[in-house]
């Protein structure tokens, strides 16, 4: 008897499908993320009107002086909005940052780089780490924005099941690493300059001079790699792998084609383009007077290396992947590289528009002083209810969590939390980065959950080809185990790092201690 299941979404009288519905149509009753920027953007305003009647006023923590709210429904708020709106959108620090990377990422895509390196991995992989290795690189195809969801998910099912397993957990595997692994990885990549740019903004309602570097988060990335893999790597082989148990659907077993000699010869080329590049690196960080410190104090913390981290990434990105295209074939002439770059582009006019209305909603936020006297409140209110740092974080990781069901963009529900959570933190002792590297656990490990999550809908596509009744409830039913067991191997790893006391990436401190003006 087929052991293959099904999970049936139309059963009302399941409290999971009443939980899935509620959930399913929440999300669908929300505006699109621009819309909702929007929206807030003018509650911002109201707000503001609203709040400059009343007697608010708080003591900033780093200066001294008094804080009231800033009515912006005034003849001089108006000016403020109309001749700041442009440059509100282009000095969003999330923005340039994005649109650097992408350009060096899309040439490595366009050219088949990133898809070629993948194939490569998974199929060299022995059968015996098979499902370790696709988790791993479902986590490392993250540098590459959406390629993981595109590529790597609906090959890993094709492996599956070739080597007779059933394609479905292949499918999980990799969707596990590539969108609940969001937040760990071996490499920097967009997220990371998107994310540290976003909490940079937040930070400096506290400190106007506090400075987020792109690989904030970085070390304990690195270690997170490992540990979630090897977690995706037991839901898989213990949990989903028996439940779904032997594939009984009409699908047949396709042929994995091996590599071509051209795609060898241009990931041969890439490959020397790459550790060219590192070399270079190496020679500019780790000599005392390396080029690519700081000239005056040989600091590698606060370099031209560290400041320019995204245009490493374009740099690398841009070389290797012109390098595998000339050895490949895949680049005639310079016009393809150009095409690839304009390619990545066309993939972000939504996020640019997203951003054009996040960046004036943040303004608002900064100007109105709403933010900052939410935060001072806040901090005293959490510091009166005694709660120590491990339950205020692990706290944080739960509401983040359960917002991302409801609203999938990482940037979009950072760019609102932000403003909000940093601050308050920061006041509490938690350096921006700390609190950054919380909500990155949280907003991963639901991901794969959560039906807002823009590449869901295509995931359940993906798993119609080889059970034709999947839908919403069939993916969450196989993506939860994952869900939970990355909940608790993160939220240890957290608790552990707190613990020891380590940073969390270069120059990314744990706390964060105000100085007082006169102290």
């Amino acid at each position: 008897m087929s052991r293959n299941y099904k999970t049936n979404t139309t059963d009302s009288g399941s409290f999971f499908s009443r939980f899935l519905t509620i959930i399913e149509k929440t999300g669908n009753a929300l505006p699109h993320p621009a819309t909702l920027f929007a929206i807030f953007a003018g509650l911002i305003i109201l707000i503001s009107g609203i709040t400059s009647l009343f007697n608010l006023e708080v003591i900033h923590p780093g200066t001294g002086e008094t804080i009231r709210p800033v009515n912006l429904m005034t003849v001089h708020g108006l000016h403020m909005i109309i001749t700041n709106m442009v440059t509100n959108f282009t000095g969003f620090a999330p923005l340039g940052v994005v649109l650097v990377a992408m350009l060096g990422i899309g040439i490595a895509e366009s050219t088949g780089l990133i898809g070629t390196a993948l194939r490569l991995l998974v199929l060299s992989a022995p059968a015996k780490i098979l499902t370790f290795v696709i988790v791993l690189a479902g986590i490392l195809s993250n540098t590459a924005s959406e390629v993981g969801y595109v590529l790597l998910v609906p090959l890993s099912a094709i492996i599956f099941l070739a080597m007779g397993r059933h394609p479905i957990a292949g499918m999980a595997a990799a969707f596990a690493g590539v969108s609940g692994g969001y937040s760990a990885n071996l490499l920097l990549g967009t997220i990371d300059p998107l994310l540290a740019g976003l909490s940079q903004e937040a930070a400096q309602i506290i400190d106007p001079d506090y400075m987020v570097n792109p690989a904030a988060n970085y070390y304990f990335m690195f270690a997170s790699t490992f540990f979630i893999a090897a977690a995706g790597t037991w839901v898989t082989e213990k949990i989903v792998v028996p439940r779904l148990g032997k594939y009984t659907g009409d699908a047949k077993p396709e042929k994995i084609n091996k590599l071509t000699k051209p795609e060898k010869k241009g990931l041969k080329y890439a490959l020397i383009s790459f550790l060219i590049l590192s070399a270079l690196m190496l020679w500019g960080t780790i000599p005392v007077n390396g080029f690519l410190r700081d000239s005056q104090t040989g600091s590698l913390l606060h370099s031209p290396f560290m400041d320019g981290i995204v245009s490493i990434i374009f740099i690398t990105a841009a070389i290797a992947g012109i390098a595998y295209g000339m050895g490949s074939g895949s680049i005639k002439n310079d016009s393809d590289v150009m095409k690839g770059m304009g390619k990545s582009m066309e993939t972000l006019g939504i996020y640019i528009v997203l951003v054009f209305f996040a960046a004036q909603f943040v303004a608002y936020f900064k100007w109105t002083n709403i933010g900052l006297i939410f935060a001072v409140e806040g901090a005293n209110l959490l510091q009166a209810s005694g709660l120590g740092t491990i339950p205020l974080l692990v706290g944080f990781i739960f509401l983040t969590a359960i917002i991302n069901l409801v609203m999938g963009s990482a940037s979009a529900k950072w760019t609102i939390m932000a403003p909000v959570f940093i601050p308050m933190f920061m006041l509490l002792g938690f350096s921006p980065e700390l609190t950054q590297v919380v909500y990155r656990i949280g907003d991963s490990v639901t991901n794969i959950i959560s039906p807002m999550m823009s590449y869901f809908a295509l995931i359940v596509a993906f798993m119609q080809k080889y059970q034709k009744d999947a839908g919403i409830g069939t993916v969450i039913a196989t993506m939860l185990p994952y869900s939970f067991a990355f909940l608790i191997i993160w939220t240890i790893m957290l608790v552990l790092w707190l613990m020891i006391g380590l940073p969390i990436g270069p120059d990314a401190p744990l706390d964060y201690v105000a100085e007082i003006v006169g102290k």
